[in-house]
């Protein structure tokens, strides 16, 4: 830590937002306070007594504790140095923290012998000023954008080339970016790394690219749907896994590359079926505001259904092709705005569950995965409704970590209040359509 005069400590919240403090070099180790009233807030700074926020006991601490070997070089200039750190309170991990319950997930695959391994995909748009918008942005002038489009037609001012290299510079690896489907869109995708290291990196990564195209004078929003009749913004969590021998166990090369089984081993199968199984508990957790209904809507590729399929993007899981070390799994459930190790602990948690149950895998989406799909089960198709589905789910609440969940339904119940009682004719409005208060709400911070 020689090398930066200053370290910026960050960690994710229960909204996915990064907390922190920055700290001189010499006392970083040591940690620093924060109050735990911090997990009461909503987006508009009101307490709630929340669970795991201590408001009624005086507004006691938590204490954030880097690990001095996951320091790496900062963003904001070549003295500060950034960290992601863990909570704890009176010496115990804050259960309530969803960098624990990742953990904690880790661990419990680790009980079964296995290593997981990440890798995050992310999208989000780029907005310019705007005086005559309700929240002062509208979509950046990219009219010669298109999809998988890269250099100055899709990113005039060289915003993407800056974050990538910016980025390799703080140690996050940037597998590739370009231009998504709709005009201002981008997808950035990271390369897998272990479980937490990928969590982290996706973290950071965010903040690193929200600021950086603040510096242009623009605002990257990872917020879900930001704008109406446009793709929604949303993350694919990518997981495999190591065995003790460094084998990757998803995949079965003795199975027919060609037949049903197509390479995925037992334990392939096993996870897609927890994670379908699961799906709709899942919803209220990678689906994290009233905005992201906005996006899991019929019709769409934002994994809407308890399904999977080969290379098939209208499925809520995914296999892509790569097989035997490169097989993995892709989640496409998750908002752009979820908390991104929350999203991995609750994917990693899903599927779990279907190896220690002994699941049976159902059958993959062999159509088109629109008329007539392999599965009618879909994700909560609101957030109070998203909210009831994990709740009635005790065997992945417990899994997840009730403390969490606790906290994460009490404040979600409150925001949805906030949402109805400004909206109040919200039961006969189109469902697709982004209310002025949540792109107020939410736009900000995501």
């Amino acid at each position: 830590m020689t090398d930066f005069d200053r370290i910026r400590v960050l960690w994710p919240d229960h909204l996915g937002l990064a907390r922190g403090k920055y700290l001189p070099t010499h006392l970083a180790a040591k940690g620093s306070g924060h109050a735990a009233a911090v997990f009461s807030l909503q987006y508009n700074r009101e307490f709630a007594p929340a669970p795991g926020s201590f408001i009624d006991a005086g507004f006691p601490d938590l204490h954030a504790t880097m690990d001095p070997d996951s320091l790496r070089q900062g963003w904001d200039d070549e003295h500060t140095g950034v960290a992601v750190a863990d909570l704890t309170m009176n010496h115990e991990e804050y259960r309530y923290s969803s960098r624990h319950v990742l953990r904690q997930a880790i661990a419990d695959w680790a009980d079964l012998g296995f290593h997981p391994k990440i890798g995050i995909e992310l999208e989000g748009y780029v907005m310019e000023p705007d005086e005559t918008s309700p929240t002062g942005w509208k979509p950046w002038n990219t009219p010669g954008s298109f999809v998988y489009g890269t250099g100055p037609t899709v990113d005039p001012v060289g915003l993407l080339d800056d974050i990538m290299r910016t980025a390799s510079r703080s140690g996050i690896s940037v597998e590739s970016i370009n231009a998504e489907f709709d005009n201002a869109q981008f997808e950035m995708t990271l390369e897998y790394d272990d479980a937490l290291k990928a969590a982290d990196d996706a973290f950071l990564f965010r903040v690193l690219a929200r600021e950086r195209a603040m510096a242009h004078g623009l605002r990257m929003t990872f917020m879900g749907q930001p704008i109406d009749d446009l793709a929604g913004s949303g993350v694919h969590v990518n997981f495999s896994f190591l065995d003790a021998d460094g084998n990757n166990p998803l995949a079965d090369d003795s199975s027919s590359s060609n037949g049903a089984e197509n390479g995925l081993s037992t334990l392939a199968h096993q996870c897609l079926a927890g994670l379908c199984k699961h799906h709709q508990a899942m919803s209220a957790l990678l689906a994290p505001t009233v905005n992201a209904y906005r996006r899991v809507v019929m019709g769409g590729f934002a994994g809407v259904r308890a399904s999977w399929g080969y290379d098939h993007r209208a499925v809520g899981n995914r296999v892509p092709p790569p097989r035997g070390a490169g097989t993995r799994i892709e989640n496409r459930t998750a908002d752009g705005s979820v908390s991104i190790h929350l999203a991995v602990a609750a994917v990693l948690q899903a599927a779990r569950l279907g190896v220690t149950e002994e699941l049976e895998c159902p059958g993959p989406e062999t159509g088109d995965g629109f008329e007539n799909p392999v599965t009618d089960v879909l994700c909560g198709q609101s957030l109070p409704e998203a909210l009831r589905l994990l709740e009635a789910n005790e065997t992945f609440v417990k899994a997840l970590g009730p403390e969490l969940v606790a906290n994460y339904v009490f404040i979600k119940d409150i925001e949805w209040g906030r949402f109805t009682e400004a909206n109040p004719t919200w039961a006969d409005d189109d469902p697709t359509r982004t209310t002025e208060w949540e792109l107020n709400e939410y736009m900000p911070f995501h």
